[in-house]
């Protein structure tokens, strides 16, 4: 399906009857660079495959608890979501209540029925927390998974922000549900994490599975293997009026259905925050890598 749309570039669906009376499609984000290419990637497959225009709000201040009531409201028509944070934020269930396929049902029959949205399409990646250590630890070791790590923890240094050490649902849960006993615990601030690994400061630390730096080959994501972490798949949340009101931007939104892998989303985070490039360029960039869009 995805190459058949990319090839038919000329047959862009529209609404015939009121198209020049439409306003364009708004987009919100979160602060974060994430969430800054994600709607880049929208907006660019949006408009290369309509003749929809599309205006970002970047950066929202409070993310998804001030981006709901804005999306009720009609502010917004669409953001790019993660479904436990929908889940537990926005319909305040418990966390890690049921499987994902079961709980990603309920989510949109809820969402369906309480606001009038849709979640269109899982777009691959899951941002979720990750032990990261070292690549030559890992190989020292013989890593692969945290159990394995608990075994050796005794010999390492584990270096996080402090309030994920703080948080019992933090540094806490995860102590407790692996047994870990490491050497030394280090408060690092968030932005430094991977320079103390660099620097051997640290042979451990907390991450999501799509940082910027996960992208590099001297780190290992160690496997979650008791399933501690519940996931925090990416999709599309669109107003259904929004959807009625476009032709077409439904179809054109499923083509983000699996398109993006961990690697690939931490690739283009890397590629803004540390090869300085625009996120509409590294958006651009990937959609053409996919034969989606074209140059």
């Amino acid at each position: 399906m995805v190459f058949a749309l990319a090839a038919c570039g000329g047959d862009k669906p529209q609404n015939a009857d009121n198209k020049e009376n439409l306003e364009p499609i708004k987009i919100a984000t979160k602060q974060m660079t994430e969430q800054y290419i994600l709607g880049e990637l929208l907006k660019a497959l949006i408009e290369a495959k309509t003749d929809y225009t599309v205006e970002i709000t970047k950066g929202i201040q409070g993310g998804t608890s001030n981006i709901q009531p804005a999306m009720e409201s009609g502010e917004f028509d669409l953001y790019p979501e993660y479904t436990s944070t929908g889940w537990v934020v926005v319909l305040k269930h418990e966390k890690g209540s049921m499987a994902d396929d079961e709980m990603f049902e309920a989510l949109k029959k809820e969402y369906e029925e309480k606001f009038n949205m849709t979640w269109v399409s899982l777009y691959g990646f899951n941002n979720t927390y990750a032990l990261v250590c070292r690549k030559d630890t890992a190989a020292q070791y013989n890593l692969k998974t945290t159990s394995e790590m608990a075994a050796v923890s005794e010999n390492l240094v584990f270096g996080a922000n402090p309030d994920y050490i703080e948080r019992q649902d933090g540094y806490g849960i995860l102590k407790e549900t692996y047994g870990l006993n490491f050497k030394d615990i280090k408060d690092i601030d968030i932005g430094l994490k991977y320079q103390a690994m660099d620097s051997g400061d640290i042979d451990v630390t907390n991450g999501y599975t799509t940082d910027a730096q996960l992208s590099r080959d001297d780190v290992v994501v160690l496997e979650d293997d008791k399933h501690l972490q519940v996931n925090y798949f990416c999709s599309t949340v669109v107003r259904n009026e929004t959807l009625e009101e476009y032709a077409g931007l439904e179809e054109v939104l499923e083509l983000m259905e699996g398109l993006i892998s961990d690697k690939e989303m931490a690739t283009m985070n890397y590629a803004v925050e540390v090869d300085g490039k625009e996120e509409a360029e590294v958006a651009k960039a990937f959609l053409v890598s996919k034969g989606i869009i074209e140059e």
